[in-house]
């Protein structure tokens, strides 16, 4: 298989975790988005179910194949979110936010029962932090609250620049929240629990791409296979 035919059959598993009368969290990006499609299909077949997007772009791809929505505000507990990741290690700590939905995609999972996580085997890692770790902040005061994430990731043992993200037009990218987002480049990140601690210190930082004891499990695809990963 190649990648997005991995992605697809790992979307494809998740499905099967759904059941009728579910309040569902919708994540966003290229592995969730195979996870709607398929979900509209099965609502389109009578599937009964209620679901929070967690981005612009995932609510307007549930409204175009007709899957009933809610928001947090009337259904503040979900029983279940899928939501992909940019990467997996062993214990399920995960990066999350190279779409740019990190904080509403937390606060979804937050508000879920479970959490289940949806890969192809590229996102499986021993260790996290070679993906660059988005990092939400505010645009009032960006280059101060930038210089005090370098010190905290240097202080939590993986020094790196933290540059602003750019839009395909050369401007900051800007969230559905309205806020701008750092990507850290720390490499390997040792302690991430330690770094998540220090990051949530930051005044100026409104979340981080660290999803840790959220993932109930993981369904990630290779070329082998699909296989079920629970949290240990």
């Amino acid at each position: 298989m190649d990648i997005e035919a991995q992605k697809r059959a790992a979307a494809a598993r998740a499905v099967e975790f759904v059941r009728p009368g579910m309040r569902l969290g919708l994540g966003t990006g290229s592995t969730a988005k195979h996870f709607v499609d398929l979900l509209g299909e099965r609502t389109r077949g009578g599937l009964d179910v209620v679901a929070v997007p967690t981005s612009e772009a995932t609510r307007a791809q549930a409204e175009r194949l007709g899957i009933a929505l809610t928001t947090l505000d009337d259904t503040p507990e979900l029983d279940l979110t899928i939501d992909g990741a940019d990467e997996i290690a062993p214990d399920l700590t995960l990066i999350k936010g190279g779409g740019g939905a990190l904080l509403r995609e937390k606060i979804v999972a937050a508000a879920s029962a479970r959490m289940l996580v949806i890969a192809d085997q590229s996102k499986w890692v021993q260790n996290l932090g070679r993906f660059p770790l988005p990092i939400e902040i505010a645009p009032f005061g960006a280059s101060a609250t930038r210089r005090a994430v370098e010190v905290a990731t240097a202080a939590a043992g993986c020094p790196g620049a933290a540059p602003i993200r750019k839009a395909a037009n050369g401007h900051a990218f800007v969230t559905d929240g309205g806020h701008w987002l750092l990507d850290a480049q720390l490499q390997r990140i040792p302690d991430p629990q330690a770094l998540a601690a220090r990051l949530a210190a930051v005044p100026g930082v409104m979340e981080h791409g660290l999803f840790i004891g959220l993932a109930w499990a993981a369904i990630v695809a290779g070329p082998d296979g699909v296989r079920l990963i629970e949290r240990p």
